[in-house]
């Protein structure tokens, strides 16, 4: 049988980062695909020669988002299917996003967007909108935590990282570390599995990177239920979305809806590689 080709877009060196995606290459060839890895700033790629091109770990497009998008607009220019597609890459790509879902009637966790300045002055004034005493602060651009801090106070070296830089602030939320940021994957519009995520000692970021423990869970039907009206406002329909939310009195809020790199956790769940296999197959046999 002729293997028909795809590729996973990576990054030149995973070293440091988790990444489990061989998970599908199996589940992949039994459907007659054979996949390469292929780097995002490589040169002189011909991306006609692949199908789809699948963006998977590229986890340092936040350094060079502008050359991240150049790209993806190659990789389209040839005719090659783009999953996610880059109008949804686009639209992910900064985190005000958020400010559509909510507008949509979507609960997310309260937040100040901002930019370019953070004095003393905007702590206090930022502390008293958001009535919190601790707050997070990060860019609107970023993956992995880069430039995320927790402050309960002024600091000039964290102020210092965001001049000329859009940035959003919310309230510490503690219980992100008494329970977890709760993931939920769904692939092709179908929900496939979930997870936990909860910090270390001592630390407020879940990511594995920062040793964030991760665990399989079985979602409460309120978790399933919202983190499914918020996939289901996406389009187009993404191959795959990753749906972060935090417990919020008797709900939940979304914390980020993440269509362009996302961790996908294959290994917490044996059968969400071939889930994922069948949604890639599926749609790209619907073409």
């Amino acid at each position: 049988m002729r293997m028909r080709r795809c590729c996973f877009l990576t990054m030149d060196d995973l070293s440091g980062y988790v990444s489990d995606d061989e998970l599908t290459i199996g589940p992949l060839r039994d459907l007659g695909w054979g996949v390469e890895l292929v780097s995002w700033r490589s040169k002189g790629v011909n991306w006609g020669e692949y199908e789809a091109v699948v963006i998977r770990t590229p986890w340092d497009y936040q350094n060079d988002p502008e050359l991240f998008i150049d790209t993806l607009r190659e990789i389209e220019a040839v005719g090659t299917r783009l999953e996610n597609s880059i109008e949804l890459v686009k639209w992910n790509l900064s985190k005000e996003y958020l400010r559509d879902l909510e507008a949509s009637g979507l609960p997310i966790v309260p937040t100040i967007w901002s930019s370019g300045r953070f004095t003393n002055k905007d702590l206090i004034h930022w502390m008293a909108a958001l009535a919190s005493d601790e707050l997070i602060i990060k860019p609107t651009v970023s993956a992995t935590a880069q430039d995320t801090y927790r402050v309960a106070g002024y600091d000039l070296e964290i102020a210092g990282r965001f001049v000329g830089r859009k940035f959003m602030v919310q309230p510490f939320l503690p219980q992100i570390v008494d329970e977890g940021e709760f993931s939920v994957f769904f692939f092709d519009g179908v929900y496939s599995h979930a997870i936990l995520k909860a910090p270390k000692e001592n630390d407020f970021r879940v990511q594995e990177e920062h040793g964030g423990i991760i665990s399989s869970i079985e979602p409460e039907e309120r978790l399933l239920a919202l983190a499914a009206t918020i996939n289901d406002a996406v389009t187009p329909r993404p191959l795959y979305s990753r749906v972060d939310m935090v417990r919020s009195g008797e709900s939940f809020a979304l914390m980020e809806l993440e269509l362009i790199e996302p961790a996908l956790y294959f290994r917490t769940d044996p059968d969400s590689p071939v889930r994922f296999a069948a949604a890639f197959n599926r749609r790209m046999n619907e073409l």
